[in-house]
């Protein structure tokens, strides 16, 4: 029986984080709370190796999803945007990527969202690194809902199952991880 080849990559992103990215120790997240154990992402989203097993991944949990770009909040999704956006070209399925900043940016354009203009009435992915509580997701889909832009759908590459998947369906936005929090501490 052979194995799916997605299925090896995502064993050897499971690895990466696991050895690169895992820490035990006391922590405050981004959410506020207090944690035994952090992920940092960026160790896994900034190598080579990581961010092309991530955008990947990602590729293909949205090959069949109707979407004019695929985006999220700075700095969680910005490695990983470029190289989707990169990847996604050389597959002959081109897809604009966005960074949502945390606040509309002082000067020059005062742009809030970074890259191709999204239109009124778009269809979008949100991407981030690692999801706790779902904030940052939230405040994406603030910002694009005062864009009058849709966001069916999140993907996060580490969802800590600490409320994030409930928060986002409330606002009818469903949350897929590559993977739980379950499978870094197993």
């Amino acid at each position: 029986m052979s194995v799916h080849p997605l299925q090896q990559e995502k064993q050897r992103l499971l690895q990466i984080i696991k050895k690169e990215a895992y820490f035990r120790e006391k922590i405050i997240l981004s959410s506020g709370k207090e944690s035994d154990f952090y992920i940092d992402a960026r160790r896994v989203t900034l190598k080579a190796e990581g961010v092309y097993l991530c955008a990947r991944l990602i590729l293909d949990l949205v090959k069949d999803d109707k979407i004019d770009a695929i985006g999220g909040p700075t700095l969680g999704a910005d490695p990983m945007l470029g190289a989707i956006a990169v990847l996604s070209l050389q597959d002959q399925r081109p897809l604009n990527t966005f960074i949502i900043r945390k606040a509309p940016k002082p000067h020059g354009k005062q742009q809030q969202v970074e890259g191709p203009l999204l239109k009124e009435g778009s269809r979008v992915v949100l991407i981030d690194d690692v999801a706790t509580t779902g904030k940052a997701f939230l405040q994406s889909l603030d910002v694009l809902k005062s864009m009058h832009v849709q966001a069916p759908k999140a993907i996060c590459l580490v969802d800590r199952h600490e409320g994030a998947q409930e928060a986002l369906a409330r606002r009818g936005c469903e949350l897929i991880s590559i993977f739980g929090i379950e499978e870094i501490l197993s």
